[in-house]
């Protein structure tokens, strides 16, 4: 394997899956917040509001199961963005540790997919916006979209931050009008504020949509704090986090609630918020939708990076992969691909797939991040051999099965609970008149039962490799290689 040193091309960032040494460490605690803050104020995330009252729900009652699931669901997502700085890995090459060098790939797998399907939605999106406000193919769109998106992603991380900050200050002026006219202008039915009026089935349906979202973000986080110095505290790291994403997602959730609550059976996302801007001055509706394009740009960049980090992980699984350019041009590419030939197969049943799709995620990552969480806070407490995590003979092994058992029990116990509208509803799920309370189920069971199953582990000895081999990992990350 060459040892040679690559340098940095043009601005654009070179590492991928590989450790980030520490005199390569940059940027401000501080800049998390605004970039968590804008990933989730887009209105993709706007579309998460509505579950509840398209179910039968009253205003009061969604806002009040938007606010719930988020203050949950970040939770667990922003204790994942302290593991960046400590370990100076993107998100989920730290699977490893827990799943194994090749079991991690069961979870990447269910990843990958999720950064595909997030920017199906987020482009079609996109590509309606556009074609309201300057007409034109949406077809065409689309592809403006993704490819404007996979220019974003290839320059990579520091740009991304930088983007997202400087639309953070212009989504507060934007949507702040655009809040107080929703507020102000609209006329919402008899019964939206009764708090006598509530229904259990679609409160927990938009509780689990809104703390599934606010999970699936958690497969992301470390890939944003991995170039921060390990100085800063995770307590700070949190904090950033889980305020600039709980704010964001309550923010335009709570708008989309809003909308579909006063457009009734005639809501339709594009055409409600070009409606609602409109009410505030004539043409006011195409600026926020216009604004509103560039939020969703941003975060089609954000899956496209983290799809190119999955997907180099899934490849070094099989055979070592140096962590190049061209190997980020190469992934960039593929996911931007499968992610514009989904968008532009599509068909037109928007909320009903995306309501689904959201399901499908919390499904699949509740049992992952109980997993991740209890091993690196309880089980081994943020002490890990970063080198050994490259090494497909290491001390993790290929086939971490605590991990891989673990998740399996914790995703088969949820199955009863399930309650994914047309598509399934469990039997316990029928019980409670389709209501969904399988969060509370799977990331108890993983979490306990991964525990109980690595009680031999011998934390000190890890920690004994890690120290003895710190210098060589400097050394590696020094020459874009894996140690």
């Amino acid at each position: 394997m060459s040892t040679s040193a690559e340098p940095r091309v043009s601005g654009l960032e070179v590492r991928s899956i590989d450790y980030v040494p520490l005199d390569e460490r940059h940027g401000k605690l501080w800049h998390l917040g605004p970039l968590w803050f804008m990933s989730n104020a887009q209105i993709a995330t706007l579309a998460v509001g509505l579950i509840s009252i398209t179910e039968g729900g009253n205003l009061i009652w969604s806002l009040l199961a938007i606010v719930a699931g988020t203050v949950i669901g970040t939770f667990f997502m922003a204790f994942h963005s302290a593991q960046g700085p400590q370990l100076g890995l993107p998100q989920m090459i730290q699977s490893r540790p827990q799943f194994g060098y090749v079991g991690a790939l069961l979870v990447w797998f269910f990843a990958y997919v999720q950064y595909a399907g997030f920017n199906v939605f987020n482009s079609i999106l996109a590509a309606d916006a556009l074609h309201t406000t300057l007409h034109g193919s949406v077809k065409l769109w689309v592809v403006v979209v993704t490819a404007v998106a996979l220019v974003v992603a290839l320059v990579g991380y520091d740009i991304i931050h930088k983007a997202e900050r400087f639309l953070t200050y212009t989504f507060l002026v934007v949507f702040g009008i655009f809040t107080v006219g929703v507020l102000v202008t609209l006329h919402y039915p008899a019964g939206s504020f009764d708090l006598g009026a509530f229904k259990w089935t679609p409160f927990l349906a938009q509780f689990g949509v809104v703390a599934g979202y606010q999970i699936s973000w958690a497969i992301y986080v470390s890939d944003y704090s991995r170039y921060l110095p390990p100085d800063v505290t995770v307590r700070k790291t949190f904090y950033w986090t889980y305020f600039g994403s709980a704010l964001g997602g309550i923010w335009l959730m709570a708008l989309g609630s809003m909308l579909a609550a006063w457009a009734g059976k005639d809501f339709e996302t594009i055409a409600s918020i070009n409606a609602a801007g409109d009410k505030v001055f004539d043409g006011f509706g195409a600026i926020v939708l216009l604004f509103a394009t560039l939020g969703l740009v941003s975060v089609t960049a954000l899956n496209m990076y983290g799809g190119s980090l999955t997907l180099i992980g899934a490849i070094d699984s099989f055979k070592r992969v140096r962590p190049t350019l061209g190997v980020r041009l190469l992934t960039l590419g593929l996911t931007a691909a499968l992610s514009l030939v989904g968008a532009l197969a599509a068909t037109s049943n928007f909320l009903e797939n995306f309501n689904n799709f959201l399901l499908l995620v919390l499904y699949l990552f509740i049992p992952w991040t109980a997993v991740n969480l209890m091993d690196y806070y309880v089980v081994r407490r943020g002490h890990y051999a970063v080198a050994e995590i490259f090494n497909p003979h290491g001390i993790y092994g290929r086939w971490g099965w605590h991990g891989i058992i673990s998740y399996l029990v914790g995703f088969a116990v949820m199955v009863p609970f399930f309650s994914v509208g047309t598509l399934y509803v469990g039997p316990v799920a029928k019980a409670l008149d389709g209501a969904d309370i399988s969060l509370f189920i799977g990331l108890p069971v993983s979490a306990l039962l991964y525990w109980w199953l690595t009680r031999s582990i011998d934390v000190a000895a890890e920690t004994r490799v890690a120290e003895a081999e710190a210098a060589a990992l400097e050394q590696a990350a020094h020459e874009h290689r894996e140690p």
